[in-house]
């Protein structure tokens, strides 16, 4: 009897499709019910447990994403570490993995319960473990590579004096890739150093090349070496003297607005965008077409060609409307601008600068801005506490300075600069800083403050001047108040500043994409001078690290 049911099961699964068997599944039954033949209800039996096969498979498939998902993590995460939990996978729920099987994930589903079986990994576990054996044979290479390019510096040979000395110094590419191997072998020099050889030796040999390679004389760069001890940071600054800062203008807020001017300078052929976040009157040329200085709007004062760096110093200083300002180096006028501009052409501006050449562009260019607020005068700073005692609200000091942070301007900086210039630079700047602070009047409802700026990145002209004038007055340092900015030195090789020098700015061409700066704002506090004792005192305090400002 089976045989012939089985042979009448195979005719009818060659003559009708599923979906006719499905439909036939109700009359089948009722033959079952009311003929009871044999054949028929053997017939219908075999039908009816096709369809128990069908069912299952229709409503695991709906299911497939919940039965498998517990259990396919834990082999990809445990298949490295555990290989006998990995194995039983397979023995456990094997009903529920002959579903999951079903699914083509090979490509082939007859062949995947025994690829299955044998390996003990899933598909997807296969490839994953292919990606980390991958993984694993590229970071092998890469570390032979390493220990490849270590072994070549550790085998590099400092040449002798002689040798440099017999050395073209205008072969740029030999100078280049001496500095890198130079550097490498700083960076690790117990293990890459010549026998023999001690680290005064590299850093000597480096000092010339840095020399000879960017143009400055020894002692600059002996000043840049101190300040940037980091191989790099230092290459990226003297890169980044050599570039060109990109031009920028500054808005009169007297005459227009940012995004008005913008516009008008496109429509002339400029390319112009938003300098930078932190300020709301900048603007960065890219091209133009027309020459930037010579605009109608130039000329009718809606802007000036001014630095980035210029502003920083003005939005420390925030003067407010009806006060009486001072800004002594004032030349070529572009800072005055700004600060009559923050005043709303209120109170009053004083101009000043040594230099009557460079006082006559100031009257230029505050006649083109619309600054109606403003005196100019010629007068050494230096003579201020006596002519005007205590009678500013605010005073701005842009001190001239070494210009080490703008030597892209002036390359002659680069070999003009030696001890006795800046020396002569810092003597002039600390009594330039004394003066200042002793124009100020310390009762001043809402002033009392001195901005201190350079665009020098030496230390000797900023943070040293500035822990002076500490001393030598009753004064404070206060928060800048400007959102970028590297904090300044308060340790600095043997030097021990007073603490509160880290509320003070640093500005570099590297990093900031402007020129070198300093910017240190201070709070006078009385309009007395410390006596002689106190100025002992305050020194000896200072020397041990106590402070010797007096609140």
């Amino acid at each position: 009897m089976p045989k012939i049911v089985t042979k009448k099961v195979k005719k009818v699964g060659k003559k009708r499709s599923a979906d006719d068997m499905a439909g036939e599944d109700a009359p089948v039954v009722e033959k079952m019910a009311t003929n009871g033949s044999v054949p028929v209800a053997k017939k219908s039996k075999k039908l009816v447990k096709k369809k128990k096969v069908i069912k299952p498979k229709r409503v695991l498939a709906k299911e497939e994403p919940e039965i498998p998902t517990p259990k396919k993590k834990v082999a990809l995460f445990e298949q490295d570490g555990d290989d006998d939990e990995a194995e039983g996978l397979d023995e456990a729920a094997d009903d529920d993995f002959d579903t999951f099987d079903n699914d083509d994930f090979s490509g082939d589903s007859d062949s995947s319960d025994e690829d299955d079986g044998d390996d003990g990994l899933l598909p997807v576990e296969k490839k994953s473990k292919k990606l980390d054996q991958k993984a694993a044979a590229d970071k092998r290479l890469a570390d032979e590579e390493l220990q490849l390019n270590i072994a070549d510096s550790e085998t590099y040979h400092l040449p002798t004096s002689d040798e440099l000395d017999s050395a073209l110094k205008t072969d740029l590419n030999a100078l280049k890739g001496r500095i890198s191997d130079v550097m490498q072998v700083l960076g690790d020099f117990k293990k890459r150093k010549e026998p023999g050889r001690s680290r005064s030796e590299y850093v000597d040999v480096l000092h010339k090349d840095l020399c000879s390679y960017y143009g400055y004389n020894e002692y600059l760069m002996e000043r840049f070496m101190n300040l940037f001890p980091i191989g790099t940071e230092l290459i990226e600054f003297l890169d980044a003297n050599d570039v060109q800062r990109p031009v920028t203008i500054r808005t009169n807020t007297m005459k227009t607005r940012r995004g008005e001017l913008a516009r008008a300078l496109i429509n002339r052929g400029m390319n112009v965008d938003p300098a930078a976040k932190w300020t709301k009157v900048g603007l960065v040329v890219y091209d133009s077409q027309v020459p930037v200085g010579a605009t109608p709007e130039y000329l009718a004062g809606h802007y000036t060609l001014q630095g980035l760096n210029s502003l920083l110093p003005v939005m420390a200083l925030a003067p407010q409307p009806n006060e009486v300002v001072l800004d002594m180096c004032a030349a070529p006028g572009g800072k005055t601008g700004h600060i009559a501009a923050l005043m709303k052409n209120t109170g009053t501006v004083f101009a000043n600068d040594a230099s009557l050449p460079r006082g006559r562009a100031v009257v230029g260019n505050l006649h083109r801005l619309g600054v109606n607020n403003a005196v100019v005068s010629n007068l050494d700073g230096r003579m201020f506490p006596k002519v005007y005692r205590q009678g500013f609200d605010r005073i701005l000091l842009d001190a001239p300075c070494s210009g080490t942070g703008v030597i892209w301007k002036d390359e002659s900086v680069k070999m003009s600069r030696d001890k006795i210039d800046i020396q002569r630079r810092w003597t002039l700047q600390r009594e330039l800083i004394l003066a200042a602070i002793d124009s100020i009047d310390a009762k001043s409802k809402t002033g009392g403050y001195l901005v201190y700026s350079t665009c020098s990145v030496l230390v000797e002209e900023n943070e040293a001047v500035v822990n002076y004038v500490l001393k030598k007055r009753h004064c404070k340092l206060v928060d800048t108040g400007l959102e970028i900015g590297v904090e300044g030195f308060v340790n600095f090789r043997e030097n021990r500043f007073h603490p509160s020098l880290k509320l003070t700015r640093r500005y570099y061409p590297h990093v900031h994409n402007i020129d070198g700066f300093f910017v240190a704002k201070i709070k006078k506090l009385s309009n007395k001078k410390m006596d002689e004792k106190k100025e002992d005192e305050g020194e000896n305090e200072a020397e041990q690290g106590n402070g010797g400002v007096e609140a």
